[in-house]
Order: structure tokens, then sequence, then C-alpha cells
């Protein structure tokens, strides 16, 4: 289910030639800790095992693209790349670094093998909102929501194998935080990702319209993680997804809101704005907004420590903070007032933004995405800076920008459960 893929093996078919996959392991990758790699190279050791029984050579190269890739490009006589694409300020370096690197007679292309409709195809620019993209989303989905050609067994096998991966020893060249432990509940891999996702339509799908803001309801996909390691594709979880649109119609078209529109309206504007992990990366008004309340007097103050040890004066926003470090995952409402408050107990939008995104991007199995840059609820500049977000009642510290508080979260569902399902351990 990977288009990138399946059109580098219509090259190499067409050409006669063997195909080979190759997957550069960088060093560390921005706040991503034992947690994210260890879930990353599990469900790499699935697409080895998968691409040998294709007859595909699957390569894990140890380092940075610029320093591995060329190299091997010009070893095995490779004669052309695809890669796929991410909207994120360093993938879109390492591609770069790339191409400059590559010998003038190897092409190189990239495919958006993990949005539906393309990013530079949904739209040429950054679009100010779900309700400015949306029918362009959904005028291009005939297009391109169709179902996915089959990878086939290879006939053209390399002159030599792949070298063995010593799976284990990938880990030694890592330069990332051990002592983020990986979860339990999220098996790795595509073949666990399909199973949760199969699970959702035969479970959860029926609530998810009515019970999805509602953090003690089972009713979300939990799909996050595997979408975000490309274990499992948006567009084979919507092709699933909608086959029951007759029996939960609202439910579906709710959830192809949530993973195909307000996904791809997060990809837009990491796309289209460079500042998109800042506060320069907010509207004017919004800029303006907070800048007017920066001096305001804040009711708390917390340290970055005191706030990933869950150890503010606030029992909700505690037990959402502890869901995300031991489950590596927090409700998707949550997610909003934990970085309103953020924004509420910290010295500056600054500094409320840092140590959202280094928490989020630290502890969350699908950090470091856009979603949790500019996601609806998700997104910690949406959070914070009220992105896609206006007109709301000017108050202090927020100023214009949407505002949250504990009795509100207490009208929408039993907070006092939610707590203590994650109360502190001593």
């Amino acid at each position: 289910d990977n288009w990138a893929f399946l059109y580098a093996q219509r090259l190499a078919l067409k050409q006669e030639l063997p195909l080979h996959v190759c997957f550069c392991l960088v060093p560390k990758f921005l706040e991503a800790t034992i947690r994210h790699y260890r879930f990353m190279l599990r469900g790499l050791q699935e697409v080895a095992e998968e691409c040998a029984e294709l007859n595909i050579s699957f390569h894990l190269l140890l380092g940075y693209a610029k320093d591995v890739l060329p190299t091997f490009v010009t070893e095995h006589g490779v004669g052309g790349l695809v890669t796929d694409f991410s909207p994120l300020r360093l993938p879109r370096q390492w591609v770069e670094d790339v191409r400059e690197r590559l010998p003038e007679d190897v092409p190189f292309a990239q495919v958006d093998a993990h949005n539906i409709v393309p990013c530079w195809v949904a739209s040429p620019r950054q679009e100010y909102s779900a309700r400015t993209i949306r029918g362009k989303i959904h005028a291009q989905l005939p297009e391109f929501l169709t179902e996915f050609p089959p990878v086939v067994r290879h006939p053209h096998p390399p002159s030599c194998p792949a070298e063995p991966i010593a799976w284990e020893a990938c880990y030694s060249s890592l330069q990332v935080d051990h002592t983020v432990k990986e979860v339990e509940w999220a098996t790795p891999g595509t073949a666990a990702g399909m199973a949760v996702l199969k699970s959702f339509i035969a479970e959860r799908l029926k609530s998810f319209s009515t019970h999805r803001n509602d953090p003690n309801k089972a009713a979300l996909s939990n799909l996050s993680p595997w979408l975000h390691f490309g274990q499992v594709s948006t567009q084979r979880a919507i092709l699933e997804v909608q086959k029951h649109r007759r029996n939960y119609k609202d439910s579906v078209d709710a959830f192809v809101e949530e993973a195909v529109v307000r996904r791809e309206l997060a990809e837009n504007f990491c796309y289209y704005n460079e500042n998109y992990d800042s506060v320069q990366g907010a509207y004017d008004w919004a800029q303006t907004t907070l800048k007017l309340h920066a001096k305001d007097k804040r009711p708390y103050l917390y340290s970055l420590q005191e706030l990933e040890q869950g150890t503010t004066h606030d029992p909700l926003w505690n037990a959402a903070q502890l869901q995300m470090v031991r489950e590596g995952k927090m409700h998707g409402f949550l997610r909003m007032y934990w970085a309103k408050k953020i924004l509420e107990w910290t010295r500056s939008p600054e500094e409320a933004l840092q140590f959202a995104i280094y928490l989020n991007d630290r502890y969350e199995l699908d950090g470091r995405d856009p979603n949790g840059y500019v996601g609806k609820l998700q997104g910690c500049l949406w959070s914070i800076c009220g992105i896609h977000d206006q007109g709301w009642a000017e108050r202090p510290i927020f100023g214009k920008i949407r505002y949250m508080n504990y009795a509100g979260c207490k009208r929408k569902f039993d907070v006092d459960q939610f707590e203590r399902r994650y109360a502190p351990t001593h």
C-alpha cells in the first residue's frame, strides 16, 4: 500500500532491472527516543521479510542519506531513485542533500505516498482552514482514493544478494534517549496495525461520531502510530472504513474528515509555512493578541521538569501527561486542553510552544508529525497560537485565542474517572 514503492517497481519492470529498497537509519531525529526507534525498526523487520518473499533486496544503511545513499547508488549501478515525501523541514533537507550528490545521469523522483491527495496537488498554497481545503480535497478524492495495484514478485533478481541485517547491532548506532520505554498496547508492524484497523471497524466505528471526544470511551481508531510510521496506509484505512458507510454514515464521514481533510490540512500548513513549529508561523492576528498579553500575570508557573513529571496542581492535566508518558498517546480531546494549559502556566507563548513540542515529540508515538504541530485538537501550534481558529472573547494570557478550563471538561465527560485511571503511582 505504498505508491512510491509501486512506482519504483513499475520503473524497474519496464527497464527489466532489479529493485532495491533502502532505509537510511539516522542516529537521531528531533526528540525521538528508543520508544520510537524500536517501533520503527521492528516494523522494518517485517518489511524486510516481505521484500525477501517478493525477490526485492532490502538494505538498512546506517547514517544520513547524503552520506550513504549516493555511494550505494554508484556501487550498485542504480538506474533511478524514488523516495517518499514529508513536508517537514529535516526530511525535506535530506532529499535536497541527496539530490545534490547523486550522479547527474540518475533520475530522482519523489512520490507523496502517505497523503491520499498529494500535498502539492491538493492545493498550490497555504490553506487558511479546513473550510477552505475541504472542497478541494473532496473534489479530487475520486481520482486518488482508489484501490492499490499489487506489488508483484519481482522477476529480475539482483546480481548479488543484500547483506544480512544485524538488527540488534543497529541499535548501537543510535544516539537517542533509552529511558523512555516501549509501550505495551501497540505492537509494531503492518500485520498488527491492520488488526487494530479491523478491531476499530468491528468494535469502535459505530460510536466514533458520538463518543470520539470522550476520553473514557473506547471510540477512537488508535491507528496514529502505524499511520505515522507508514506501517498502515491512511488510504487503506479509508478504503476499509468506507465499506461500512451504509451502516455508520455519521461515523464514517467524521473519520474521513479527521483522517483525510484535517490531516492533509496539517500537511499543507507544514509544506507551505516553514515556521510550522514556532510562534512566527501563526497568523498575524494570533501573534498580535499573544504579544499584547505576553506580560499578563500567570496563575501558576511550572518548569519543564514539573510538567514532564505531571506534578501540577491540576489532576486532569497530570493524568493526561501521565497517559502520554506511559502509553505513548494522549486522547485527542485532551491534547488541546493539555497544550492550552502549558500556555497558561509558562512564561511566554514561545516557551509554551517549545515545551509542548518537546513533550509531544519525546513521548507520543505519533510525535514529530505535521498533525502534532498543527492538526486539529492534536496540534501544539494550533492549540497555543489559535491556528485555523479565531474570534473568541478577549481574556488574560490567551487574548482572542480559544480558552479551555477544568470546569468545561467536567461538563463534557467524567473527569474523575479519567483522573483515577491515570493517577500518579508512588
